[in-house]
C-alpha cells in the first residue's frame, strides 16, 4: 500500500462534481422474507410529506454542490413504483427541475411486476424515465410465495409488454438464484421463460442471507432450506452459459447486456466515481467524502425540511480509496487499468501500489494481465466463481 508520504502527495479524492444521481423512495408494497433494504410497507405511511422533505434535501444539495450535468439518474427502493401517477408526475417534476440532466441521460427507475400500469408508466415517460429494471426474481410461484413475493410469474410478463406498449425499450428484470429449495430444474425454467421476454439487459443475483431479515431468524434456527454450496454454484454457471449463448456480454459479476445496454449509473459505482445521494438511508460519495442519511421516514422528513439529513459522513482516505477501486473495478468484465488508477489517484501506479496482491492473485490464477486495450488486471474464469477471495485481498 502507500506510505504516508505518497498519501500526502495524493490530491484530494474526486475534486470533480457527481455527474450520477442516486434517490431513494423507501415505500414497498409489502416486506420480501430476504430483504434488508432501507423500506417500509407503503400503507399509511406519509408519502406526500416524504416527497415534501426530498424536494427540500434536492434543493439543499444542489446549493451545496452545484452540480455540472447529470448523465445518470436511479431511483430506487423499496418499490418507486408504489408511488400513484400523480405523486410520480411531482417526484419527476422536482427531480428535472433542481439537476440538470444530460440530453442523453440514462434515467432508471426500479419496479415491481403489477405495479405499473399504462397510466402510471405515461407518468414515468412524461417525467424523463427511460430504463426500467423489474424485480422478477424468478418465474416459479411457488418460489415467488416462499420468498415473500406478492406478484405471480405472469404479473412479470404483462409488465413488461405494458412498458413496451408505452415506448420502454431500455428493460431489465433481476433473477435470484440459490433459493430456499430452489432446484436447478426450476432455474433452468426461469432463464428459458426470461430469455423469451427477449430483453436488452438481465440482472442475476445468489440470495445472501442478511441480517434483519425473516430468512436470517430462520437460517439461525437451522429452518431455511438452501441448496448446497455445489448446487448454487451449478446454478450461476447454467447462467453464464445460457445469458452468454444468448449473446449477452458478461459486462459484470451479476450483469448481462447486448452491447449499448450495459447499466451506465451501476458502472459509476463500479468506476469507484462519486454520485449524489439522496432519500431516506441513502449512501452518497462526493468531494472524499462518504454520507448515510437517516433512515426512518418521519426522522428523515424532519431532518430534511430543515437540512441535509445526514446520519454520518466519513472522509474516505486515499488508501481506503484505493482498495475501493480495485474491489469494485475487478467486477467488470475489462477489470482495472492502470491508466485509470493513475488518473484517479494522482498518477500512482497501479503495480506499485498492489504489486504483493497481484501477484499473488494471478500465481492462484484468479487475476490475468492484459494489455489490450490497456494494461491492466481482469477475473480469470475461475476468479469469477471466487471473486469475494479476489475483493478481500484489497480490503
Amino acid at each position: 500500500m502507500t506510505t504516508n508520504s505518497q498519501s500526502a502527495a495524493i490530491p484530494p479524492l474526486h475534486t470533480w462534481t457527481p455527474r450520477a444521481l442516486y434517490i431513494h423512495i423507501p415505500f414497498c408494497t409489502n416486506k420480501c422474507y430476504y430483504c434488508d433494504f432501507n423500506s417500509y410497507v407503503a400503507a399509511g405511511q406519509p408519502i406526500d410529506a416524504y416527497l415534501d422533505a426530498l424536494e427540500n434535501e434536492m434543493k439543499l444539495t444542489v446549493r451545496a454542490l452545484p452540480p455540472t450535468v447529470i448523465d445518470t439518474v436511479f431511483v430506487g427502493g423499496g418499490t418507486p413504483t408504489v408511488l400513484n401517477p400523480t405523486q410520480m408526475e411531482r417526484f419527476l417534476s422536482s427531480v428535472n427541475r433542481h439537476f440538470p440532466l444530460a440530453d442523453n441521460v440514462e434515467f432508471t427507475m426500479e419496479a415491481n411486476p403489477g405495479t405499473t400500469d399504462m397510466e402510471k408508466l405515461a407518468a414515468m415517460r412524461a417525467g424523463g424515465v427511460n430504463r426500467i429494471s423489474f424485480g422478477a426474481q424468478t418465474f416459479d410461484n411457488g418460489l415467488l410465495e416462499r420468498i415473500g413475493r406478492i406478484h405471480a410469474a405472469q404479473d412479470v410478463i404483462q409488465s413488461i409488454a405494458n412498458a413496451k406498449a408505452a415506448g420502454f425499450t431500455n428493460l431489465s428484470i433481476d433473477l435470484m438464484f440459490g433459493l430456499p429449495n430452489q432446484s436447478l430444474q426450476q432455474l433452468k425454467d426461469s432463464v428459458t421463460t426470461a430469455l423469451e421476454l427477449d430483453l436488452p439487459h438481465y440482472s442475476l443475483y445468489g440470495l445472501k442471507v442478511e441480517e434483519n431479515t425473516l430468512f436470517h431468524r430462520l437460517y439461525q434456527r437451522d429452518e431455511l432450506p438452501l441448496p448446497e454450496e455445489d448446487d448454487e454454484l451449478a446454478m450461476y454457471e447454467h447462467l453464464m452459459e445460457r445469458l452468454g449463448g444468448a449473446g449477452y456480454r458478461h459486462y459484470e459479476i451479476s450483469n448481462f447486456a447486448r452491447p449499448g445496454f450495459e447499466s451506465r449509473h451501476n458502472t459509476t459505482y463500479w468506476h469507484n466515481e462519486p454520485y449524489y445521494g439522496l432519500g431516506a438511508g441513502a449512501h452518497g460519495y462526493a468531494m472524499g467524502l462518504r454520507h448515510i442519511n437517516i433512515k426512518g421516514v418521519q426522522p428523515y422528513i424532519d431532518a430534511a425540511n430543515e437540512r441535509l439529513p445526514r446520519l454520518e459522513t466519513n472522509v474516505v482516505d486515499t488508501e481506503e480509496a484505493m482498495g475501493d477501486f480495485m474491489m469494485v473495478g475487478l467486477r467488470l468484465e475489462e477489470g482495472v487499468t492502470a491508466d485509470a488508477f493513475a488518473r484517479q489517484f494522482g498518477g500512482f501506479s497501479l503495480e506499485a501500489t498492489f504489486g504483493p496482491q497481484l501477484e499473488k492473485l494471478m500465481r492462484q490464477g484468479l487475476l490475468e494481465r492484459v494489455a489490450v486495450p490497456a494494461v491492466g488486471y481482469r477475473l480469470t474464469a475461475q476468479g469469477i466463481l471466487l471473486g469475494n477471495e479476489v475483493f478481500g485481498a484489497f480490503i
